[in-house]
């Protein structure tokens, strides 16, 4: 006896799902929360609200605002006149002058004009590249290194000094003031290595106080004799040897060899992080120092050997300011480049490529803000405000994330890479 049984329709083995292109990848993650768009969004949400305070800074423009209503196009007109002149002038005092090429090309101008902006932007970067790496190498280990401006004083003080006080044959005698404010650095972030390490002592407070003593340390040094300058009265060194500059690249602009130092130092720190066996155990101590400890790795050892190489960074940053810019030691030889480093490191999230580009961007923001001063009348400090209305979005992505709507940054491939940085 048979019975009727449906016979199931074979089955189809599973469709292999169709691989999305580069192009659709990339078009899809263009709009969601990585790094990327983050950072471009946080950088035009600050234009746009200090357009908002140039506008509010010009009492010329404001008057048109009291007949608004009136006639609203003569306070549009201004105010968009004001903030497109300025921010032109930012992009030609840090990039790209139009007339100053044009007038290379044509032979009427000089190629310094045309090439100066440019040379202003990577100026005022150079020493912040040091700096930021500084801090970002420490936040990967764990740590918060505030000291990174006494560390730089340091290696303005030994790298200023070996400057003048040594007779050496050029080219040596670069190298070794540039060594001995690394060394000068390194010593200074020694001490609150070893601190932390042996002792559990905060690096914040013991480097806060560490930036107070270096820079009392200059201001006393630079009155003393044989280090003050002879024919000056006031609190100045004496210059910097010829040997020991860094030679401008091209001379006469400002711009010089340390800009190239900078970029082989990027290089070498984000081999340091990513392939080197202390690369690994900076990463694990700073992401769980128990565990690191459990899986034999000294956690003391690697919190010293850290500060010492983020103190001698921001050191070497310091020498190349008074080598290649300052050329004397004043008592504000360091501007504040330690300080200003932190938020370079912030902004291109404690990663050595983009530290680099955000020290980049910050130079751009002084050179471009000097041109903006003198040909609109803004104040420079608008500069500063801009580079913290950009560092304040950036630290806070779910806020860009909530005004622009974007999507939740896609963890495969093009999307995964772009949410993890630069």
């Amino acid at each position: 006896m048979t019975t009727d049984v449906d016979a199931a329709p074979p089955s189809s083995p599973p469709k292999k799902e169709k691989e999305d292109s580069f192009l659709s990848l990339f078009l899809k993650n263009l709009w969601s929360a990585n790094t990327v768009t983050v950072t471009v969004l946080s950088i035009f949400l600050a234009l746009v609200i200090g357009a908002v305070l140039i506008v509010v800074s010009d009492s010329a423009v404001l008057a048109k605002f009291s007949y608004f209503t009136s006639r609203p196009s003569d306070a549009l007109t201004a105010s968009w006149d004001l903030v497109s002149q300025a921010y032109a002038d930012l992009f030609k005092g840090s990039i790209f002058d139009p007339e100053a090429f044009a007038a290379w090309i044509d032979g009427t101008g000089t190629w310094q004009a045309a090439l100066n902006p440019i040379s202003e932007t990577l100026t005022y970067a150079t020493p912040l590249v040091f700096t930021g790496l500084s801090v970002a190498i420490a936040f990967r280990g764990g740590l918060f290194n505030i000291g990174g401006q006494g560390q730089a004083v340091i290696g303005c003080v030994l790298g200023g000094v070996a400057g003048f006080a040594f007779d050496l044959p050029p080219g040596l005698h670069l190298i070794v003031a540039l060594l001995f404010g690394l060394i000068g650095g390194a010593l200074w972030g020694f001490l609150p290595g070893l601190l932390k390490g042996r002792t559990g002592a905060h690096e914040v407070i013991t480097t806060i106080m560490l930036n107070y003593v270096a820079t009392l340390f200059l201001g006393w040094l630079i009155l003393q004799k044989g280090v003050q300058d002879p024919d000056r009265t006031d609190a100045i060194s004496k210059a910097i040897r010829s040997s020991a500059e860094l030679p401008a690249l091209p001379s006469p602009l400002r711009v010089h060899l340390g800009i190239v130092l900078a970029v082989l130092v990027t290089a070498g720190v984000a081999w340091l992080i990513n392939r080197s066996s202390f690369g690994f155990e900076l990463r694990a101590v700073g992401a769980n120092p128990p565990a690191a400890r459990t899986a034999g790795m000294s956690v003391a050892r690697t919190y010293t050997l850290l500060m010492v190489v983020a103190g001698g960074l921001a050191g070497l940053g310091g020498a190349v300011q008074v080598l290649g810019t300052a050329d004397k030691l004043t008592a504000q030889v360091a501007g504040n480049i330690g300080f200003d480093g932190l938020l370079v490191a912030l902004l291109g999230r404690n990663k050595p490529w983009g530290t680099l580009l955000a020290a980049i961007l910050y130079g751009a923001l002084r050179a471009g803000g000097n041109l903006m001063q003198v040909d609109v009348g803004i104040s420079l400090e608008l500069v500063t405000v801009l580079q913290a209305l950009i560092v304040i979005f950036i630290a806070a992505p779910a806020l860009v994330k909530t005004i622009f709507h974007l999507r939740a940054a896609r963890a495969a491939r093009l999307g995964a890479s772009l949410a993890k940085g630069w």
